[in-house]
């Protein structure tokens, strides 16, 4: 009788299938629809193509398009493709690496000279055909002596097989005429995948390492739908509507000038205001929740972060030492370790905790030239940084008092956000089972609040667990927001301590938070979210007061003095024609207009025009506008 296997699946049901048998042999005893649809197999909680032979008894789930892991499936497929149509244009092309990425795919390729969009449109093209011919994606185990062989002519495969073991099984896929070295899974064959879009080119090192060759960059995303990807696009092009480099440069927020340096952010007037506005509202916030302002240096003794581990787990984001009459400096890269140095200037008592300070400082982090994007990813960054020293009975407490926090701040700037619990990553300081204790503690309180929550396994910082805030903007996409992480193993390498009601030295616990991180990404981000256009209590301008012709200047110029001795940013316009300062205080997103002419001198009125509403005005009274405006601004309303 030929030997048979068990196979369970997610419901608990028993299949008996004959040995050899597939994934694919599963789904079709199912029934011909899932047979269809499927389009690999998670097989004893390893994802698996299709097709791939069952090694014995096991549980097995098959994964549709339905299923969440499906999109990365397809979307690495489709980078496949794309190498494949590359290599029929630039066969001499190096073939890099290929992965999908949280909105696409991507593949790094070595070639001579950069593509250009014609490219793309001849690539899309060769894709197609290699979609049509319905190639299966074959896997096959190699050894590294016949890798070796197969990618002779590709210097950038070779130094990968390096990397392998002499005894390791490596796996390659082909589909068609492209052979790659990679470890699947894929979607059965290439007649599988769904719309794609070639979108851009870039630069791109590799292995991330600037000192190695240039590769260049093809950026894809693909979907099971043309809906789907229809308003994928459309959010493209959305968001590049948005884009606050060009924003920013409209709006005359900041600018960057190489003199200074890469990475640097020089804040102009207009966005200064938003930046003060912000740190203004953030200090009434947290005083309120029971913090104290401190400040500590730009540069700090290397041997600080000696002690803290940062120089042994974050060297390679710090810049370079100093030596100032024999001793070694850094710009400081986090702000904890002279908070520690500030609580160990005094003993402690536990009727002192909770200690919670907060500063406004600026690090510094080295990020590759490669990285760097605006205000999103600087070399330099304010951090709106905050250490809590509490007893380890307090840290519930402490805990709930930050998610208290977090949402306040985020409801006033309209963000809605998701929460993600991030546990201890493979470079981590201290004991694993404090590091569960710690987790346990997160997972407690977000638990007990019955807050949704996923985990991001391997996610946290090298000192510690944290949760992590993502903001979502105005057309979906996710920012990185506040984090709260709770950290067991700074306090021990500080020694920090205070004295208990036994009279007895006791440890405390640290809880490191951010409420917007860095100020450059929060308020990049913010241009983003707003397109620009803030509400009134952030904006630069707040009212812009037109007179309708210069007989009505001096009116208009007494109405901007009573606006300011209100607080209120008011500027007067009184050059060019009406319609072209109207046109100007539109495209730079002033919230309100005041219209000033015979008839509004007459009556002691406004007329008043508010952003995005078109041509409709309405006229009021100027002391009813004038209390509306310090309202909405009073109220932070958005």
């Amino acid at each position: 009788m030929a030997r048979t296997l068990q196979v369970t699946l997610p419901d608990g049901k028993l299949l008996r299938v004959p040995e050899g048998s597939s994934p694919y042999d599963v789904a079709r005893e199912i029934g011909p629809g899932l047979a269809k649809a499927a389009l690999a197999a998670e097989v004893d909680g390893e994802l698996v193509d299709l097709h791939r032979t069952l090694e014995g008894d096991c549980d097995i789930r098959l994964l549709t398009e339905r299923d969440p892991e499906a999109l990365e499936l397809l979307r690495h497929s489709t980078a496949h493709v794309l190498a494949t149509a590359v290599r029929k244009h630039r066969p001499d092309a190096e073939i890099g690496f290929g992965p999908s990425i949280e909105e696409g795919f991507y593949y790094d390729f070595g070639v001579d000279e950069p593509f250009t969009p014609e490219d793309l449109e001849a690539f899309e093209e060769a894709m197609e055909e290699v979609i049509e011919a319905d190639y299966p994606f074959e896997r096959r185990e190699v050894t590294k002596d016949e890798a070796r062989e197969l990618f002779h002519d590709d210097p950038l495969k070779l130094e990968r097989l390096e990397e392998f073991d002499d005894d390791e099984v490596i796996t390659v896929y082909q589909d068609g005429p492209f052979l790659d070295l990679c470890k699947g899974p894929h979607v059965p064959s290439t007649g599988h995948l769904g719309p794609y879009k070639l979108l851009s080119t870039a630069g791109a090192y590799w292995r991330g390492d600037e000192r190695r060759q240039m590769l260049q960059r093809i950026y894809g995303t693909a979907f099971f739908s043309g809906k789907e990807l229809r308003k994928h696009l459309n959010r493209l092009e959305e968001a590049r509507k948005r884009d606050h480099r060009i924003l920013g440069r409209e709006l005359d927020l900041y600018t960057v000038d190489e003199r200074v340096g890469s990475g640097l952010i020089l804040w102009k007037p207009a966005g200064s205001i938003i930046r003060n506005e912000i740190e203004e509202y953030e200090k009434e916030l947290i005083l309120r929740h029971g913090y104290e302002l401190v400040y500590t240096p730009h540069v700090m003794s290397e041997r600080l972060f000696e002690q803290s581990g940062h120089l042994e787990n974050f060297k390679e984001n710090m810049f370079g030492a100093m030596e100032v009459e024999g001793a070694r400096y850094r710009a400081k890269p986090m702000n904890c370790p002279g908070h520690i140095c500030i609580y160990q200037a005094e003993q402690r008592s536990y009727r002192e905790l909770p200690i919670r300070y907060a500063e406004f400082g600026t690090v510094y982090r080295y990020e590759r030239s490669g990285v760097l994007h605006g205000m999103l990813r600087v070399r330099g960054f304010t951090q709106d940084d905050a250490h809590v020293f509490c007893t380890e009975e307090q840290v519930p407490s402490e805990i709930a008092a930050l998610l208290d926090l977090v949402d306040e701040m985020l409801t006033t700037f309209g963000y809605p956000y998701t929460i993600e619990l991030a546990t201890r990553p493979e470079k981590a300081m201290g004991d694993p089972q404090v590091w569960e204790h710690a987790q346990d503690q997160l997972r407690g309180v977000l638990e007990e609040r019955e807050l949704a929550y996923t985990v991001d396994e391997g996610g946290g910082a090298f000192y510690g667990p944290k949760l992590d805030f993502k903001l979502i903007d105005a057309i979906g996409r996710k920012w990185q927001g506040p984090t709260v992480q709770l950290d067991f193993n700074l306090p021990d390498r500080f020694d920090i301590e205070f004295i208990g009601e036994d009279n007895e030295r006791h440890r405390p616990v640290m809880l490191h938070r951010v409420l917007i991180g860095s100020m450059e990404r929060f308020v990049g981000g913010l241009i983003e979210h707003y397109a620009g256009a803030f509400p009134l209590w952030l904006a630069p301008e707040q009212v812009r007061v037109l007179p309708i012709s210069e007989q009505w200047v001096p009116e208009a110029r007494a109405y901007v003095d009573q606006l300011r001795e209100s607080g209120i940013r008011a500027h007067l316009k009184d050059r060019e024609s009406l319609s072209y300062r109207i046109r100007d205080a539109e495209l730079r997103k002033v919230p309100y207009m005041a219209v000033i002419g015979e008839r509004e001198a007459k009556e002691g009125t406004v007329a008043v025009r508010k952003r995005g509403a078109g041509k409709k005005q309405e006229m009021l009274d100027r002391s009813a506008f004038l209390n509306r405006v310090i309202e909405e601004i009073e109220t932070r309303a958005r």
